[in-house]
């Protein structure tokens, strides 16, 4: 205990009062100034910001910092194959409605980036082969996007390693996964 509050900074001054050979032993004090510096070292020393107006305003900022963690990390992922984050969540759409096709305005719809140019996107992938376009059946106005092969298989090969991305919420249970998602669709609701 004494080496740990050597290396505590002075912050913790609490915590470093807990020098005796007594509270060496002790778990439970061991656990709580651990528990205490991970719990207190989050958004406020990223960010470097302390004060907060709110409890809702500090979370409304964290999300919007962890959305720039997990884009970052994401984006580093989809380079690899020569994606963006946005092409990606395209093909994982076509997929999901393989063998039926989709119009550029129901590929719009699903997407989680709204604001994106679903034609240009479309496109881009066109050009690496990954989706084919089509005249609609049912409406020669409508082009009708589909998956190709090639883009089954990159999806596939990148599901393998579906893992690495599962790394970033591993700090997470089950359980505390599900409450996140819970609480983020209610702030959406």
């Amino acid at each position: 205990m004494r080496k740990l509050a050597a290396i505590l900074p002075e912050r913790f001054v609490f915590w470093r009062s807990f020098t005796s050979h007594d509270a060496l032993n002790n778990t439970f004090w061991y656990s709580l100034i651990f528990a205490h510096i991970i719990n207190t070292m989050g958004l406020e020393e990223d960010i470097k910001q302390s004060k907060f107006k709110s409890n809702r305003q500090k979370a409304l900022i964290n999300i919007m910092y962890t959305n720039g963690f997990l884009a970052e990390k994401m984006r580093d992922r989809f380079a690899k194959e020569d994606l963006t984050p946005q092409q990606y969540n395209v093909l994982r759409i076509l997929r999901g409605s393989n063998p039926n096709p989709l119009s550029t305005l129901q590929i719009r719809e699903r997407m989680l980036d709204k604001m994106s140019d679903t034609s240009r996107i479309v496109d881009r992938l066109v050009k690496k082969k990954l989706v084919a376009k089509g005249v609609c059946a049912h409406d020669k106005r409508l082009v009708d996007i589909c998956i190709t092969e090639e883009g089954l298989a990159l999806l596939h090969k990148m599901d393998q390693d579906e893992h690495i991305l599962d790394k970033v919420l591993n700090k997470l249970t089950e359980e505390e996964a599900l409450q996140l998602s819970n609480l983020l669709d209610k702030v959406r609701a």
